[in-house]
């Protein structure tokens, strides 16, 4: 069944955040014979039940991560496409603020900072 496989992959991988196609490349790999369209949609499913969250990074690009109940930001490197984690106290603090002011209860918040990583500056 391959949304057990596809399973399976998203909680033994090494890499946090992973494409539809690295997930269809795992499943080549291990001899599934799964097509790409079935990988979108089962990761679709999952992202509807709440078990996987989708990530629209700019370039058009969507990556998917277990949804493991932690709230956190990213940094996405502009040349190699690296997605990092961070998670900074003050910057949330000062969002929920922003909101209040505004008049806005925050239910939910997304923040992506675009650039270059250390190892795409040193070649």
């Amino acid at each position: 069944m391959p949304r057990i496989k596809i399973l399976q992959i998203l909680e033994s991988t090494t890499l946090r955040h992973v494409s539809a196609e690295d997930v269809y490349k795992c499943l080549l790999d291990i001899g599934e014979e799964v097509g790409l369209a079935t990988v979108y949609r089962v990761l679709t499913q999952f992202e509807s039940a709440g078990l996987v969250t989708r990530h629209n990074f700019e370039g058009g690009h969507s990556l998917f991560e277990l949804n493991l109940g932690d709230h956190h930001d990213h940094l996405l490197c502009v040349k190699c496409g690296r997605v990092d984690e961070f998670l900074d106290e003050t910057i949330e603090e000062r969002q929920r603020l922003v909101a209040r002011d505004a008049g806005y209860k925050m239910t939910d918040h997304t923040l992506c900072i675009y650039g270059i990583c250390s190892k795409c500056q040193e070649g």
